[in-house]
């Protein structure tokens, strides 16, 4: 006789449920958090403006179909794009992400938070352009302020513990999950359908990290954050309109996430989901490169008076520096493209030292002809300090410690310039956030005319302000 199987009455994973019921019904009550997510907000906004300087970037905005128009459509900030929220999302990601120079989290896996906004901004202007052609009021700031909190804490904490990179995953899957959970809440979801939306998240798999790594690193890195915001957005409106979902999306043996794509290890959240993330996060504020060679700019930089002049005296370069960086960004020979070099701490560290600064243009083909480069690319050692790679994973330090000697040919040497945490760490905050608005301001002066530029940033300086603007208002205000 025929074994006949039955379903069982499935529980859905813990993981989904939990996620579910921090956006649907967690306050957020740290005022920390709160005006660290205007920092995000501002200083994500400016990194799109500057892309929008790059036609590598430019080439994929707007939309799919030349000429479509989308009435009441969202609005791609520092554009004139009206676009579907699904399209938007990528739109708004891509530019946000392009030059490496939004916000970064570092733990078991690496990411960058504020790659959610591309879903974040593109829903609240689509929920708040309807309600108002609907006669209803609109979305107030303070509703994407506290989705970005959110999006934050769910993407860091997964992070912490679960590593996708050691399974050759991409971490924009975690951009995936947090969008669809935050964005999911923002369209009036319930948690049956927030739990919906996560669950096919999950199931749509991740990309591969190969265009991340020598030797196929590329542009895609650069759009992958938006590709996956703007898939969560889709998933998000299947959810409400009724699309089922999957109670064992992760644990299912044999089809599920976890025995499939992550080694049957489970995935975990190692601490509840509060605002622990946005309040550590790290802005990039001093130069646009991956982040765990920003401290071995900021070494090069200072050493550039000391061997401006003296570059064909170099003997050898030492960098001293932590596991992570040693497995991403530690490479030899060519670098084919802009994302091959910004994601180099031995090109990062040369341009630091041959120029006393680093900005966007120095990725692009023009300096990396420059033979002083591969020169001194080729007079670099890499070496691992032990401590550093501890001190980074150390929740109560978060380091990501580079140090940089130069030594000469007569013998000499300069000093070990170390830094142990970059200008856009928590311990640096003082420091770093005049720095940070000052940032903005440049960003906002590359693609709006001096009046906006002022209306924009006195409106977002303000926080009471800025929490009781309307979405669409507020919108309306970035666009060109």
């Amino acid at each position: 006789m025929q074994e006949i199987k039955t379903n069982p009455n499935l529980k859905t994973d813990e993981i989904i449920e939990k996620i579910a019921d921090y956006v649907l019904h967690q306050p957020i009550e740290s005022e920390l958090a709160i005006e660290t997510a205007k920092y995000v907000l501002i200083d994500t906004l400016g990194c799109g403006f500057l892309a929008l300087r790059y036609p590598e970037c430019t080439k994929h905005l707007g939309p799919i179909v030349p000429g479509t128009v989308v009435p009441n459509g969202s609005r791609v900030p520092g554009t004139q794009f009206e676009l579907d929220p699904v399209h938007a999302a990528f739109n708004i990601g891509c530019a946000i992400r392009w030059l490496d120079y939004n916000d970064t989290w570092l733990a078991a896996e690496w990411g960058h938070p504020s790659d959610n906004l591309g879903g974040i901004l593109a829903v609240a202007d689509y929920i708040s352009r309807k309600q108002i052609a609907e006669g209803k009021e609109p979305l107030k700031m303070d509703t994407v302020l506290e989705a970005i909190v959110k999006a934050h804490e769910i993407q860091g904490v997964l992070a912490l513990t679960n590593s996708l990179n050691r399974k050759g995953l991409d971490h924009v899957l975690f951009v995936k999950i947090a969008s669809t959970a935050v964005v999911t809440a923002m369209l009036g979801g319930t948690k049956e359908e927030v739990m919906n939306a996560l669950s096919n998240a999950w199931i749509d798999n991740s990309s591969l990290r190969t265009y991340r790594h020598f030797p196929n690193t590329g542009s895609r890195k650069s759009w992958a954050a938006g590709d996956a915001t703007s898939r969560a957005v889709r998933l998000a409106l299947m959810a409400v309109n009724g699309e089922m979902g999957y109670k064992t999306a992760l644990s299912a043996p044999n089809w599920g996430f976890q025995d499939v794509l992550f080694g049957g290890e489970e995935i975990t959240l190692s601490r509840p989901l509060q605002s622990y993330v946005i309040e550590n996060i790290l802005f990039k504020i001093a130069y646009p490169a991956e982040f765990h060679g920003q401290t071995a700019a900021e070494c090069a930089v200072e050493l550039h008076p000391q061997i401006m002049n003296r570059v064909d005296d170099i003997d050898k370069i030492v960098i001293t520096s932590h596991e992570s960086a040693i497995r991403i960004i530690d490479k030899t020979g060519p670098l084919h493209n802009p994302a091959d070099r910004d994601h180099c701490i031995q090109y990062i560290t040369a341009i630091g030292l041959l120029f006393g600064t680093i900005n966007a243009d120095h990725y692009e083909e023009e300096t990396a002809r420059d033979p002083r480069v591969d020169l001194l690319r080729e007079k670099m050692e890499v070496v691992e300090n032990k401590q550093y790679s501890e001190d980074y994973l150390d929740p109560n330090k978060r380091s990501i410690a580079n140090a940089v000697q130069i030594f000469f040919k007569d013998g000499t040497s300069t000093l070990k310039i170390e830094r142990e945490y970059p200008l856009g760490h928590r311990f640096r905050r003082d420091e770093g956030i005049p720095l940070l608005e000052r940032k903005f301001v440049n960003n906002l002066e590359t693609r709006f005319p001096q009046k906006q530029v002022k209306e924009i940033y006195e409106l977002c300086a303000d926080l009471e302000k800025l929490s009781k603007t309307n979405v669409n208002d507020f919108m309306s205000k970035l666009v060109i």
